[in-house]
């Protein structure tokens, strides 16, 4: 299913939202205007969400469309897939995705793969929603992206908002999309009052319908020295860096993609032929993830284009539980800020 970006009427001044907000309408409104939406997943109901994801869903729309689970990851997201290939329109909430490795077989094997197995006659209109990131000694079971394993897998479109209003826009987008979307939102850009706070997870969301193309990325700040090219919340630690240094004089230039599935190749090769320079920064691991995939879709397409290049991601090891520790390995503003200065040489 092909989406264009909604047209947006400008914004009222005060109407700021937090993520958590942003997503709930979006969802609420895609539940008023299509019956066959229905959101499944543990605490989704009466908690309201462990990240405040579904709050007031249970109340608008019932227990019917909002559907408390047991905790067995491989039996909701199979009964997901079902909805999905009977006509419904399901949202299923994989608390964190760190727990995708008790349901990777329906995951992978079922609903990235039943389109393909029927010669295109079953769709998956699903949304997998999952929380990611560290910050918050979740320890080393609850703190993974690991968008690029799913990322890494056919089948499936993987969506990662970085605000409030894409956080609206990517969720009706992939909730209207026909095929199965993993919708993977960061805990540190939720804006939830219990958690550190970020300036920038408090935003202007559009009212009323709100469309974000899935596979296009945005450039954020403008600059023509050099590119970070990034996603979730390390944006927001990338702008910070952007404006430090153009307090130097430094033009930084961030992407933020947005989407891995389908990767908006074409936007990292515009931004790094005018700058020439790149860093990648990326909160899931560094071996064998994104930050290998946008340096090759440069050098593959034109390796005279870099100048500089840097990646910056989580090192290979299991993220640790204390906070300190914990802060030693995330890709935050210093070692962003490193990296660049790197880059520029």
């Amino acid at each position: 299913m092909t989406l264009t970006e909604s047209p947006v009427p400008p914004p009222r001044a005060d109407r700021r939202l937090s993520t958590s907000k942003a997503m709930v309408e979006a969802i609420a409104l895609e539940m008023d205007r299509d019956d066959a939406v229905i959101y499944l997943g543990e605490d989704v109901g009466a908690y309201g969400g462990i990240f405040s994801s579904t709050t007031g869903l249970l109340e608008r729309f019932g227990k019917d469309r909002v559907i408390d689970t047991p905790i067995s990851e491989t039996a909701f997201v199979g009964l997901g897939i079902g909805a999905a290939t009977e006509g419904l329109r399901p949202i299923v909430e994989l608390m964190f995705a760190d727990f995708m490795g008790v349901t990777l077989d329906q995951i992978y094997n079922h609903m990235a793969k039943i389109h393909y197995f029927s010669g295109g006659n079953v769709k998956v209109p699903m949304a997998l929603t999952t929380a990611v990131g560290g910050g918050y000694s979740d320890g080393g079971q609850h703190s993974q992206c690991l968008w690029g394993t799913f990322a890494h897998l056919p089948g499936m479109k993987v969506v990662v908002p970085a605000t409030p209003a894409d956080a609206k826009g990517l969720m009706t987008s992939a909730i209207r999309d026909d095929s199965p979307v993993v919708y993977m939102f960061h805990k540190g850009i939720m804006g939830l009052p219990w958690m550190a706070k970020n300036r920038r997870s408090i935003d202007v969301v559009p009212e009323g319908e709100h469309l974000v193309p899935i596979g296009r990325a945005n450039v954020v700040h403008e600059g023509s020295d050099i590119t970070v090219v990034t996603l979730s919340l390390s944006v927001h630690h990338a702008l910070d860096v952007a404006e430090k240094l153009a307090g130097e004089g430094i033009g930084v230039e961030v992407l933020d993609l947005r989407s891995l599935v389908p990767l908006d190749r074409e936007a990292i090769l515009t931004s790094v032929g005018k700058t020439g320079r790149l860093v990648v920064v990326d909160e899931d691991y560094l071996s064998y993830g994104l930050s290998g995939e946008v340096v090759a879709t440069v050098v593959e397409h034109d390796p005279t284009m870099l100048k500089a290049v840097q990646r910056l991601a989580m090192p290979d090891v299991p993220i640790p539980y204390a906070h300190d520790l914990e802060y030693a390995v995330l890709p935050r503003q210093d070692k962003i800020e490193a990296a660049v200065r790197r880059a520029l040489g």
